[in-house]
């Protein structure tokens, strides 16, 4: 009698599935979809307008459906490709729902630090630019204006749907002023304000950033209401506010400067007054939120002592620092918004 076998196929995919990545990521940096957003073409023309040899075309194009991300309708040299809905929406650069910075991005810095995970995981210090140059991320980013507003606005577009998400489910009619911490170039703050009228918003971030906030802020019509605001967390005291918020801001910092700013926080807002962030908050489990999961790694790749963490992670910090009680919201695919009452 023969005993049946295991499917070996998910060891396959996850342990080959840089493959599958790394053609996601160069399709993104060719700009497939952009061109495709256009209108449906043939392999050849499609592989001319994108400077691609022959060789490699019909099998980055066919990849592509395979893998979900195009449709082809027809067979052989008449075959045509066209983008789905899905990345007709959130990888043609030219709409405003594009959320292919993060992945230009990854194909840029992470794909190559990613590949020092192992060492990683032996030494627990970071494999980015701080192991080859001695200097951290956001050093080197601060330097380069031009650089740094790159960078921002490469992390608008992924943040972008958890924002509005958070902008429909929690209830801010009862504040009345709201100050986003680390808020970059006010997007959280921007689409708040034009969701909720009556909130008045401040974006607070580091000098440097401040004029790529303002510059936001006027193409979006909404310099009366969206205020900006500089400084450093780690020096001054955070601005007083009804809501004091965080996007993707704890996760950069291991738990000693976790607690410090979630302390920070609790002496600027009012009783009443609501912390919220955004994150990819892992499963109090630890066994389904795959993303929040792998961005932890991610973060000891970038930062080394840097994790992610639970909603219970949250709800114990919190409480430590004096909030009342915790609550986790969940906002879009692996993200949601751990709120804290004070």
């Amino acid at each position: 009698m023969t005993t049946a076998r295991p499917d070996p196929t998910p060891i396959m995919e996850v342990g080959l599935g840089f493959w599958a990545s790394k053609t996601l990521l160069s399709a993104v940096e060719l700009g497939v979809f952009t061109e495709l957003a256009k209108g449906a073409r043939r392999r050849e023309d499609l592989g001319k307008s994108l400077g691609l040899h022959p060789r490699g075309s019909q099998d980055l194009f066919d990849a592509l459906v395979a893998l979900g991300f195009l449709v082809k309708d027809g067979k052989g040299d008449e075959a045509v490709y066209r983008n789905n809905e899905m990345t007709d929406f959130y990888l043609d650069r030219e709409k405003p729902s594009y959320i292919g910075g993060i992945l230009e991005m990854a194909n840029a810095r992470l794909y190559r630090y990613w590949g020092d995970l192992t060492e990683g995981l032996k030494t627990g210090k970071p494999q980015n630019e701080v192991k080859h140059t001695g200097t951290p991320i956001f050093e080197e980013l601060y330097r380069d204006p031009s650089r740094l507003e790159g960078f921002i606005n490469a992390m608008q577009g992924i943040s972008l749907p958890n924002f509005e998400a958070l902008a429909e489910k929690f209830d801010f009619s009862k504040y009345k002023t709201l100050c986003d911490v680390g808020g970059a170039n006010a997007l959280l703050c921007r689409t708040l304000a034009a969701r909720h009228p009556h909130l008045v918003c401040t974006s607070w971030d580091l000098p440097p950033v401040e004029p790529i906030a303002k510059k936001a802020i006027d193409r979006a019509g909404l310099s009366g209401r969206v205020k900006t605001g500089k400084g450093d967390f780690f020096k001054d005291p955070l601005p007083k506010a009804d809501v004091l918020t965080m996007g993707m801001i704890l996760h950069d910092w291991n738990l000693d400067n976790k607690k410090m700013l979630i302390g920070k926080v609790y002496d600027a807002l009012p009783k009443g007054g609501a912390f919220i962030v955004i994150e990819n908050l892992i499963d109090d489990e630890r066994k389904e939120n795959v993303l929040g999961l792998l961005m932890s790694l991610n973060m000891l790749i970038e930062f080394g002592e840097a994790f992610d963490f639970t909603g219970a992670d949250f709800d114990r910090w919190c409480k430590e620092a004096g909030f009342t009680r915790t609550e986790v919201v969940h906002l879009r695919g692996p993200a949601s918004a751990g709120v804290a009452y004070k």
